[in-house]
């Protein structure tokens, strides 16, 4: 009951805080200079078009009727119409979300064994030769900008090794073999920028772990050392990296905008940018809401699961 009690208090205030940015979002387009239908039109727009856009976007109402009527649609899935294209938004971003859903599911996959094992590596062997290299190998990495990276990792595998395509360019026809092909470099470039922040805090929490009198004890009772480190060490040091991990998650969502450009790939962070160069407002709105929506729901997880690992978390 205790723990059911603290999940509904954290989504609770999940709720709350998406409720907030919602409105913050909405209010930031009111308040920018100007009037929105000059802002999208333009100055040489006539006086005939600005009208008929203010009574499409029904900006004759008050702002928070505007506010509920967008709330409200929303919910149910309905973003209102893009400015540039006429089509429904939902229908925009549903194919762009999907894409970039199966991108962020395989760079996931990928980032848990390169945040993991490195880190299980360092700690076991600490102060030794391998943790030194891992430690200058990731610092490396951590200067190295997203686009960079990428463009190294095309370099090795497009041209010096030619075995994955230069461009990942997907539709509705591709095939899963396609995806994973098309998917293989985007999601190596993000999964080894997420890993690298993970590694070190998971080695220095896995080192503090293993230094615990419990751990001790473990050993002195014979409990086999592989034994120790995945069943009583790692879940342990896992509860700190989980905030970390959460970032990740909201970072695959809605930072991927820098990989998606560099290997042309259709997913939702290029939308979001070609949105902001249209002054597609109704693009806008339901792109940033629904990555506040992944930012927030990703909290929440690591929240849920830092109550789940750490029983004293259960108990305060």
């Amino acid at each position: 009951m205790l723990i059911t009690r603290l999940i509904a208090v954290r989504l609770v205030m999940a709720l709350l805080t998406l409720l907030l940015v919602s409105l913050l979002i909405f209010s930031v387009l009111e308040i920018l200079p100007g009037d929105v239908a000059t802002r999208i039109l333009g100055r040489d727009a006539t006086p005939e078009t600005i009208a008929m856009l203010r009574e499409r976007m029904h900006l004759g109402d008050a702002a928070l009727v505007r506010y509920g009527r967008w709330l409200v649609g929303a919910v149910q899935g309905d973003f209102g119409t893009s400015l540039v294209s006429g089509r429904s938004v939902s229908d925009i971003l549903g194919q762009r979300v999907v894409n970039t859903v199966y991108l962020s599911i395989y760079a996931f996959l990928v980032y848990l064994p390169l945040a993991t094992l490195p880190a299980l590596l360092q700690a076991v062997r600490r102060d030794g030769p391998i943790d030194h290299a891992l430690s200058v190998l990731t610092l490396v990495l951590l200067s190295v900008p997203d686009f960079l990276l990428g463009t190294l990792l095309l370099l090795t595998f497009v041209l010096a090794v030619p075995i994955l395509p230069a461009m990942s360019t997907v539709d509705q026809t591709s095939g899963w073999l396609e995806y994973l092909r098309a998917m293989t470099l985007p999601a190596l470039t993000l999964a080894i920028v997420m890993a690298v922040y993970a590694v070190r805090m998971l080695r220095d929490n896995l080192i503090e772990v293993l230094d615990a009198d419990y751990i001790r004890m473990a050993e002195l009772r014979g409990v086999p050392a592989r034994r120790v480190v995945w069943r009583h060490a790692l879940p342990n040091a896992l509860v700190p990296t989980l905030n970390v991990t959460a970032l990740n998650l909201a970072y695959l969502v809605g930072g991927v905008v820098v990989v998606e450009k560099v290997f042309s790939y259709p997913g939702f962070g290029s939308l979001l940018v070609d949105s902001l160069q249209l002054r597609d407002f109704p693009v806008i709105e339901a792109a940033v809401l629904i990555a506040a929506t992944v930012y927030i729901a990703a909290n929440f997880l690591a929240d849920v699961g830092a109550i789940m690992f750490n029983p004293r978390l259960r108990s305060s």
